[in-house]
């Protein structure tokens, strides 16, 4: 079998694959993008939610389970800002979705902001910050 002489995705191209699956309508973080070794970190994860996913296999079947549960249509992905680091391994990324619940046709926005560390072209760490609360409530088709 011959090498793979493929260059490693950066954090930025890692970024971009996730914002592609998830406007595809895939999990956004998949095993192919995982490391082994990756923790996911979600610190305002709500009640019942984990904080903290170690694994590749643990984190593909969290996120395959999410997105199989979560019953919204992405419309769009916007990169409302994207930062270098001094690490270049490290990028910060401020960005916004937009879905449509399709049990309600309620369409919200929610923010996010993500720490990425990809190493070999791989995410070893991910640490996503959420308003899972406002989450919740677009997908009940509450206002704020």
């Amino acid at each position: 079998m011959a090498a793979n002489t493929a260059p490693a995705l950066s954090p930025t191209q890692v970024f971009e694959r996730f914002r592609a699956n998830v406007l595809a309508g895939k999990p956004g973080l998949t095993s192919e993008l995982c490391a082994d070794d990756v923790v996911v970190e979600l610190p305002f994860a709500r009640a019942g939610m984990p904080h903290r996913i170690a694994g590749r296999e643990q984190v593909a079947a969290f996120t395959a389970a999410g997105r199989e549960a979560l019953p919204v249509t992405f419309d769009e992905f916007r990169t409302i800002a994207l930062h270098q680091t001094t690490d270049p391994e490290v990028i910060v990324a401020q960005y916004e979705v937009t879905g449509t619940a399709t049990a309600t046709g309620h369409r919200a926005t929610a923010p996010f902001v993500l720490v990425l560390r990809v190493r070999d072209g791989l995410v070893v760490h991910w640490c996503e910050y959420q308003d899972s609360t406002a989450i919740a409530q677009a997908l009940a088709g509450d206002a704020h």
